[in-house]
């Protein structure tokens, strides 16, 4: 028998450790919180009488045994707390004694004998010892906080060997459904979009089917306006978004493009950002190269006032500041744009940017209701599914993509089926795999029980 002591700043990663050293057979004979973090002491090829005799387990007097020697020797204040502690000590061991089984026993039901105990009733009995320790001491006591940190602790490590223990009954169980989460996952795409699209699947898919079936599901599920260039414009759009992305030069491509097609007559630019140092001047430089005349707009008046001298043109594109979704001067952005009944809102992302990011981009300028959006610099991105995640997880329907800096070149108009394309190429120049550790945080656990 292996006996081996780990430790990591928390239990996920505790956990990780054991498993990637000992393996899914490996046996947890205690857990500790230190200073620095976490102490599992585990075990290979398990031995009660062997641990007995290391110290790891051992009889421990009963709660009513430590009772009757206190009441016989303190007097009645410490009979009290000695009975509170007596009870904390109870649920404590009743606490420890189910993880104890749980860890002998969760991974030979799973993988053996369905007679035997599910994760699904392990789970549910893990529970009630929980909700049964915490309800047993007094509530406001420092002694009480230990205990629910310990089963914190005991309850993260359980939904850790859960999840776990689900996904890979999920992979042997639905191997080509798995192939494609694992794909997904390689993919970039957002555990709760990947889980999503893998619904749509037939239950009784073929392999070749797993390979090209879910790229052409998730090109189906990435809405394009339909937009091109022989109509670009034909209106007043105000582009919106984080700083960064590219606002300005997404502008000075369609406007390009409407020039070319429209005059440069029909033409205008408005710079609503005043707060970016040489803003107003980058947009004024594309406006004289293309012989484009820009107007500056400084609040919801002036706007109104340049929108009313521009009703003839064909082609109005407003450039506004870069700000982030907690930027106080955002809600201002949105009372300005809000007054303009007849502006188009168009929401430009960066696909370089990390996913959080886009979709906090995303829910920050909801409030607005953009009509569409356009995707950036795709040629600066290594993967494409934390920006394709946010487009399908909000509904947000694609203008145009961006995939470099030339004016007017580098724009075309959203393709669903070319950016799954792009994707799965980027996908081509990475040889990394998901790790299982991951694979099961993010789709074990959805079909693993709660333990709340």
């Amino acid at each position: 028998m292996k006996i081996k002591r780990f430790v990591a700043p928390d239990m996920r990663q505790a956990m990780r450790q054991v498993r990637d050293e000992q393996g899914p057979d490996a046996v947890i004979l205690s857990t500790r919180k230190m200073d620095d973090g976490i102490e599992i002491i585990a075990a290979l090829d398990y031995d009660e009488a062997l641990v007995r005799e290391a110290g790891f387990a051992f009889e421990p007097p009963t709660p009513e045994e430590k009772l009757e020697k206190i009441r016989a020797t303190r007097d009645t204040r410490d009979n009290r707390e000695a009975e509170r502690i007596a009870r904390v000590d109870q649920a404590r061991a009743a606490t420890a004694a189910a993880v104890e089984r749980a860890t002998k026993g969760a991974a030979p039901a799973a993988a053996n004998a369905p007679q035997r105990q599910s994760s699904a009733a392990l789970a549910a009995s893990v529970a009630d010892v929980v909700r049964a320790a915490t309800v047993t001491a007094p509530q406001n006591d420092t002694a009480v906080n230990g205990m629910r940190a310990e089963i914190n602790n005991l309850r993260e490590m359980l939904e850790v060997q859960l999840s776990a223990l689900a996904w890979n009954q999920m992979d042997r169980q639905h191997p080509l459904r798995a192939r494609v989460l694992r794909e997904m996952t390689r993919l970039g795409i957002d555990g709760d979009v990947a889980r999503a699209l893998c619904a749509e699947l037939p239950d009784n898919m073929t392999a070749e089917q797993a390979r090209y079936l879910p790229l052409g599901i998730l090109s189906r599920n990435i809405r394009t306006s339909g937009r091109n260039f022989d109509t670009v414009g034909g209106g007043i759009t105000a582009f919106v978004g984080t700083t960064g992305v590219g606002k300005t030069t997404s502008i000075a491509k369609l406007a390009a493009r409407a020039v070319l097609r429209h005059g440069a007559s029909n033409v205008a630019l408005i710079s609503a950002d005043q707060y970016r140092i040489g803003a107003g001047a980058q947009l004024e430089h594309y406006g004289r190269l293309l012989g484009v005349r820009v107007y500056n707009a400084h609040d919801a008046q002036s706007l109104r006032n340049v929108l009313l001298q521009l009703r003839g043109k064909h082609t109005v594109l407003i450039d506004t500041a870069g700000l982030a979704g907690n930027d106080p001067k955002l809600q201002q952005q949105f009372e300005t744009l809000r007054a303009m009944a007849d502006v188009r809102v168009c929401l430009v992302l960066a696909a370089n940017a990390q996913a959080q990011a886009i979709d906090g981009a995303v829910r920050a300028y909801a409030p607005l209701k953009p009509q569409s959006a356009i995707l950036t610099k795709l040629d600066e991105t290594p993967l494409l599914g934390g920006a394709l995640s946010a487009l399908i997880r909000h509904s947000m329907p694609l203008d145009y993509t961006t995939d470099g800096q030339r004016v007017p070149e580098d724009i075309a108009s959203a393709d669903a089926r070319k950016l799954v394309c792009l994707a799965a190429q980027m996908l081509k120049q990475r040889n990394d795999e998901p790790d299982d550790a991951i694979l099961a945080d993010r789709f074990g656990f959805a079909s693993a029980p709660a333990l709340a």
